[in-house]
């Protein structure tokens, strides 16, 4: 709470989080599935000719350098999930503290190398530090055989060109921020448009705006009526701390562009302000802008705020074509999408919608708002770039493990020299699947 200003109630609840997370990633070393063994036995009569013993798992790609994040000291920071996952890879993890929170980072490092002496790991499976320029080292040594960062767009770019820029390349998985618009139809509006601001508001402004999966973009039909509902509900929104001076100063700068910007309207114009204790406070912000000026304006607007910002942008909903036209040009990739629509609709240009923005994001949300983000097997956390730089990966949930795997196949391997998990006996019990020798192929033969 003295390094980030963040709630008693909101650190406990991301801690409990980052316990759940880890024993979940201990759930998933235990359960063997993320080897994805795979063994095709030695068949000389199989149809394409005879076909070898091929017995393929995948192995932990090495050392990880992880970058923790600011906005989670627990859960994004030095036993966050990205740490969790590369170690449950069987990686071994080089964190690179984050300065907004260095008192907390010792001390959870203290508590996870202590973790993983006490069940008999190398000392070295494990290390912090804290300076910029040491990390910076890392990511170019050649050791390192991966990395993980959450931060901003401008630093994430930097990290992600020198990891391209290697002798030998290596993974860079980035995530870079986003902007997750909104779309809500005419007819949601018309079934629950009190339910739609309330929840608007508390989604922008919840830490302070301070989230990766803050809802940016609002698109509201034409006369939607919400502009005194949205003000009056965002007003009432009493400051909340920025993480660090930092994110005050970009999100202070970033705030006044958007205000200057032509054609932009305010509905809730928040403030920035230095409190007796030290901290920037902010209150929410709330402007509305037409498509059209949006479309003119995007080098102002389209930028994502850190910080407690959003702009409703009104569409016309007899020209849902212009809608889906702006989305496709304006919204290359981000980290969630979210459509609200009323029960049952399910006209044309919604299906179409739909379609749009599922080639745009990693999650697509219906009827809710995208802060708040599940650890569990079936989460995307992740998006086509700028969101992210691998956007076939996610950094939350149990499918992040498999950015720190790499497959190799064993092709007529002495039974001896065989790993465990390849072993016909498998001793380490992990789920093989297996092709026997004779076994019949269904070629799908075309139906006549």
């Amino acid at each position: 709470m003295a390094e980030t200003g963040l709630a008693e109630a909101r650190l406990r609840g991301e801690l409990k989080r980052t316990v759940v997370q880890l024993r979940l990633f201990a759930d998933v070393c235990a359960e063997g599935e993320f080897l994805d063994v795979r063994i095709d036995e030695a068949d000389p009569g199989f149809v394409l000719g005879p076909r070898p013993d091929l017995r393929r798992f995948n192995l932990p790609l090495g050392p990880v350098l992880v970058f923790a994040a600011s906005n989670f000291p627990f859960a994004f920071s030095v036993a966050g999930g990205d740490t969790a996952s590369a170690l449950a890879a069987g990686c071994p993890v080089i964190l690179k503290a984050h300065p907004g929170h260095p008192r907390l980072s010792a001390l959870t490092a203290e508590k996870v190398r202590g973790a993983l002496l006490r069940v008999g790991l190398p000392a070295e499976t494990f290390e912090v530090v804290f300076d910029q320029e040491d990390a910076v080292r890392l990511l170019r040594d050649d050791r390192i055989a991966a990395a993980a960062f959450t931060g901003s767009f401008e630093v994430g770019r930097l990290l992600a060109g020198i990891a391209a820029g290697r002798e030998r390349p290596i993974p860079f998985y980035g995530e870079l921020g986003s902007v997750n618009p909104v779309v809500v139809t005419p007819a949601a509006l018309a079934e629950r448009a009190d339910e739609v601001a309330s929840g608007f508001v508390a989604s922008v402004s919840g830490s302070a705006g301070q989230l990766c999966t803050k809802p940016g973009f609002l698109f509201l039909p034409d006369g939607h009526g919400l502009a005194r509902t949205l003000g009056s509900a965002a007003d009432a929104v009493p400051g909340h701390p920025l993480l660090h001076e930092g994110i005050a100063a970009a999100y202070t700068e970033r705030r006044a562009a958007v205000l200057a910007a032509p054609g932009v309207a305010v509905l809730a114009e928040g403030a920035v302000e230095a409190a007796p204790d030290g901290w920037s406070r902010a209150t929410p912000t709330l402007v509305e802008v037409g498509l059209d000026d949006l479309l003119k304006q995007r080098s102002a607007l389209l930028d994502e705020a850190f910080g407690p910002l959003s702009i409703v942008v009104r569409y016309d909903p007899d020209r849902p074509d212009l809608l889906m036209d702006a989305i496709g040009r304006l919204f290359p990739g981000a980290l969630t999408a979210t459509v609200h629509s009323a029960a049952g609709e399910n006209h044309e240009w919604l299906r179409r919608l739909v379609a749009l923005l599922r080639e745009r994001v990693g999650r697509l949300l219906f009827n809710g708002w995208p802060t708040g983000v599940a650890v569990t097997p079936a989460m995307q956390h992740g998006g086509p770039y700028p969101a992210t730089t691998a956007p076939a990966t996610t950094s939350a949930g149990t499918a992040a493990i498999q950015r720190f795997l790499r497959p190799v196949t064993f092709q007529n391997c002495p039974p001896e020299l065989l790993p465990p998990a390849l072993r016909d006996d498998n001793p380490w019990r992990v789920p093989q699947r297996r092709a026997a020798a004779g076994a019949s192929v269904n070629w799908g033969n075309p139906v006549s």
